[in-house]
């Protein structure tokens, strides 16, 4: 309040004396005035000096407003001057006569003054919000804007009382359902206002449907051609996300990425673009960007990747990106957009290789990003686009690195068509020195983390001029290098040199090779020059000692031993740590560290990229401390080196071992799979032809019955019956048939014999290994069930023949009964028998002969098809007898190599410690292998537990 009167204590002239008495007036009028009118008259009368007279209003009436706010909401009109007076006295937006006067500093401390009096107390916000939730257009729509003002002033305060408000949130939310366009419209940028800052708030909005909400205006505007109100609903829908994981993956999960699909749809008519549409646009991308950005969790990052590819998202923004007639904003944040996209997304990565210029002829997109890169004549910011694009393209996608690497390789080289690696190469000689820095970075990044590249890309050869031999690649890098060209082209240059000798010991004996090298390089460093020079001398230190550190002493004048007495004598080993730190202690350097996408002011800027930060605070303790080494530490340390070298290739090699013998064991259980389901198969062929004798057995049945009737009708007529000649010679061939029968059943019962001997062989073998290892036993237990599943199978089969002899000997008997009937019977028909009976005797005696040869060659049949699945069943026991001593030999085998193997490791292991305990006493760093092992420790863990399981 002091405050506010010193404001007015001032001398001034005009009409404000007269004012602030009529302000006084008013509000007493408000005050004591019974009669509802006259306040509503008092109040819309403040409201109209509330402009003017800002600070009188605030200070005097204030107070008098709440109460109205209080006590009067039964009427709309008063409420809403009300409020309305208060959004004057609050809001910072000054009208045009204000914004002539010279007092902008004073006028936003009385917004803020007046903000902190008015949520001094918090019913008076509480009250407010009560007020929004009424729907008379003259009582919600000031109410939003007066929220929207105290938000802008006091935002964390306002904020939290919100938050503990029941249904704070929740009420504000219904304001986007409003079918006044003016109300949702103010009630979107009231909502921007309340998420700003507040994990918690955000949250509660996006749970409260605004997601669904937002993208519906955002189609009913018109997407990316709508106005304003598509701006807002981007920033709000920005807000929400930004930086809060749990409303990203909420946003993913509810598919809200496919409805971002329609906003990138462009014509092929891109000229004339208004502004509004591309800021939409511009805000569209960047939601994007929001999703996907390196800074969220690699899941999160991922899941969102893979829906905008399987959702046509990506491929919509590849459309923009070769699209014709774009912004060149526009363009730059597509390439951006794109970039992150598809970083470290190998389903991404691929598609994006596969993209197209619209061209004749076509060419890959990733070379048409490449020619704007290297070409000076583009802007800064779209080469830094493209570079980061081709960052983000390389990041953890080996195979997209050996494509790019390819086409530098001289047997890949087209030269009927412009490769990305000639580009590269291209850019990286040229004049400018921006796309000298630019090439060398992105070569580098083809380059990292991968070793093999490294030694292929020393193959590649340059042709300097006509007639003079081509040079490698390496050799025509040091030769600029040399050459003393602009700081940027040089620190690009070391750069690469860097990261293609670091791990890589072949690589760091080409560069040693060239005598005039490691000169060079000293003399660089040991110089004093000026500042600017000291960021080289730094890369310059970097590059000798990944020389010294990553050296195989595999050149006799560049050992490493022979290196360091060199720097101590040209440079001093102080010295040279200290002109190593000038890159760390660097400004660019923590510019460049702080975020993967390279943001400079200016080309001037352009120094340091990120992964080579992350390079260089690798590398920058290892080649101090290797410095300081002496050469028997180095000897000790190489020796660790190559016995923990060939412990690992020991490893490596019994892994390979044991990993070939799990894959013989999975066949064996797969052929014993097999011969389990051939088993089963034969089962149900035998439970079939089981069911079949069944039927004939009842078939039989029948006839025995229909023949025992025959035989008393035959009796009966004895004394008139006479037996011919014909029936005589059936009689006596079905005797003989008989006898055959029994001859053949006989040999079946021998043969019977014989196979049950081989079940029997098999199971006392596998009783006396009872106590075999567990492996065996497993294979041991499949033949023994096997066995008795056959041996059960022949007892069902004998005993099925055992009962076909039974009902032979019947039909044996009967056949007897027959004869001896024809014996006794009288050779002379009696005085009253007649021919007709006779005839049909006879015919009855001849049928039923008939039904039994039909009988009796069913019965033959069945025999032959026993026989033969006894036959098949006896070569498939001798089969499995094979694969059980096959498989016993194997186990047995297989257990041995396991032994062995154990103790080697063992032996191993022990040595590995004994080093590992001499490198700690050495003082050497040693990565404890136990995590790293784990993986491999668990399946071979899991191995053995199968192999004793069988």
């Amino acid at each position: 309040m002091n405050f506010l009167r010193g404001v007015m204590g001032g001398p001034s002239a005009g009409p404000q004396p007269s004012g602030a008495e009529t302000i006084q007036k008013l509000c007493d009028r408000v005050a004591s005035s019974t009669l509802l009118d006259d306040r509503r008259d008092a109040v819309r009368a403040l409201k109209s000096l509330s402009k003017k007279y800002r600070l009188e209003v605030g200070t005097q009436a204030m107070e008098h407003l709440i109460h109205v706010l209080q006590t009067d909401r039964s009427d709309s009109e008063i409420i809403g001057y009300a409020l309305d007076t208060l959004y004057n006295v609050i809001s910072n937006d000054l009208e045009e006569e204000e914004q002539e006067e010279n007092l902008p500093k004073q006028i936003d401390d009385l917004g803020s003054q007046f903000t902190e009096i008015f949520i001094k107390q918090q019913e008076n916000v509480t009250l407010l919000l009560s007020l929004v939730e009424e729907f008379d257009f003259h009582v919600r729509w000031p109410g939003v804007k007066l929220l929207t003002s105290l938000l802008k002033q006091q935002g964390p305060q306002v904020q939290q009382i919100i938050l503990v408000s029941p249904m704070g949130v929740s009420r504000l939310m219904d304001l986007l359902a409003d079918s006044r366009e003016v109300i949702r419209n103010d009630g979107v940028l009231l909502l921007q206002q309340l998420t700003k800052s507040n994990a918690a708030i955000q949250k509660i909005v996006a749970f409260e449907n605004a997601f669904e909400r937002l993208l519906d205006i955002i189609t009913e505007e018109g997407n990316s051609d709508g106005g304003i109100v598509v701006e807002d609903c981007l920033l709000l829908l920005q807000n929400l996300l930004k930086n809060n994981n749990s409303n990203q993956n909420f946003f993913k999960e509810g598919s809200y990425i496919q409805r971002m699909k329609p906003w990138f749809e462009v014509g092929d008519d891109n000229c004339g673009w208004s502004a509004q549409k591309v800021t939409n646009l511009h805000l569209m991308l960047q939601l994007v960007r929001v999703l996907v950005s390196p800074t969220n969790p690699p899941g999160a990052t991922s899941s969102c990747q893979k829906a905008m590819f399987l959702c046509g998202l990506l491929q919509q923004l590849c459309t923009i990106l070769m699209a014709t007639g774009v912004p060149a904003d526009i363009l730059t944040e597509t390439i951006n957009t794109v970039s992150e996209v598809i970083r470290g997304c190998q389903m991404n990565q691929d598609y994006f290789a596969s993209v197209n210029a619209p061209s004749n002829p076509p060419r890959p997109a990733i070379v048409v990003l490449l020619m704007s890169m290297v070409n000076e004549r583009q802007p800064f910011v779209l080469r830094c686009a493209v570079l980061y694009c081709f960052q983000c393209f390389l990041y953890k996608n080996q195979k997209g690195q050996g494509e790019i690497v390819s086409t530098l390789l001289p047997s890949t080289i087209d030269g009927n068509s412009v490769s990305a690696g000639q580009l590269l190469c291209g850019g990286l000689f040229s004049t400018d020195s921006l796309s000298n820095w630019c090439a060398a970075v992105a070569l580098a990044h083809a380059l990292q983390e991968n070793a093999s590249l490294k030694e292929q890309l020393l193959r590649v050869q340059l042709a300097t001029s006509i007639g003079n031999p081509p040079v490698s690649l390496l050799q025509q890098c040091t030769n600029i290098l040399s050459q003393g060209s602009k700081v940027q082209t040089r620190v690009g240059l070391l750069m690469l040199l860097c990261t293609w000798l670091s791990n890589c010991s072949i690589a760091v004996t080409h560069f040693l090779h060239n005598t005039a090298n490691i000169p060079f390089l000293t003399g660089q460093i040991a110089e004093n020059l000026g500042e600017e020079e000291q960021l080289v001398q730094g890369l310059c230190a970097l590059l000798l000692g990944i020389s010294i550190y990553y050296n195989d002493n595999s050149l006799e004048n560049y050992r490493k031993e022979k290196l360091k007495q060199l720097i101590e004598k040209r440079i001093g080993r102080e010295n040279f740590i200290e002109k190593l730190g000038f890159i760390s202690k660097h400004e660019l350097y923590s510019r460049a560290a702080q975020k993967p996408q390279p943001s400079f002011s200016s080309p001037d800027h352009m120094m340091f990229d990120h992964e080579f930060t992350k390079l260089v605070k690798e590398l920058e303790g290892v080649i101090s401390k290797a410095i300081y080494k002496s050469s028997e530490e180095d000897k000790k340390e190489e020796e660790v080196k190559k016995t923990l070298e060939q412990h690992d290739n020991i490893v490596t090699h019994y892994k390979k071992v044991i990993r070939e013998q799990d894959q013989e064991l999975e066949e064996l259980k797969q052929r014993v799979n097999t011969l389990t389901s051939q088993n089963e198969q034969l089962q149900a062929t035998v439970t079939q032809q089981v069911s079949q004798i069944q039927q004939h057995k009842d078939q039989y049945n029948l006839l025995k019955v229909q023949l025992g009737k025959d035989t008393q009708h035959h009796n009966s007529h004895a004394d008139t019956f006479q037996v011919n000649g014909f029936q005589t010679e059936e009689v006596s061939r079905l005797k003989e048939e008989l006898e055959e029968w029994k001859t053949k059943h006989e040999l079946l019962q021998g043969q019977l014999r014989e196979r049950e001997a081989v079940p029997e062989q098999l199971t006392s073998p596998q009783l006396e290994m009872g106590t075999a290892e567990q492996s065996s036993q497993t294979s041991k237990s499949g033949g023994l069930e096997h066995s008795d599943e056959l041996q059960k199978e022949l007892e069902m089969l004998r005993s099925q023949i055992q009962l076909q002899a039974a009902e032979i000997s019947k039909l044996q008997m009967e056949n007897q009964k027959l004869q001896i009937m024809n014996a006794a019977a009288d050779p002379v028909l009696g005085d009253g028998a007649t021919a007709a009976d006779s005839s049909e005797v006879e015919r009855r005696l001849q049928q039923e002969i008939k039904d039994l040869k039909s009988e009796v060659k069913a019965l033959s049949e069945e025999k032959e098809v026993l026989k033969q699945h006894l036959d098949s069943s006896s070569s498939t026991v001798a089969i499995l007898q094979d694969e059980k001593s096959k498989l016993q030999q194997e186990v047995a085998e297989s257990k041995k190599e396991q032994d062995d193997l154990l103790v080697l490791l063992a032996d191993q292991d022990q040595k590995l410690l004994a080093l590992k305990v001499k490198l700690k006493d050495l003082g050497v760093p040693v990565e404890d292998e136990d995590d790293i092992e784990s993986g491999d420790q668990g399946d071979e863990d899991e191995d053995g537990d199968e192999e004793e399981q069988d």
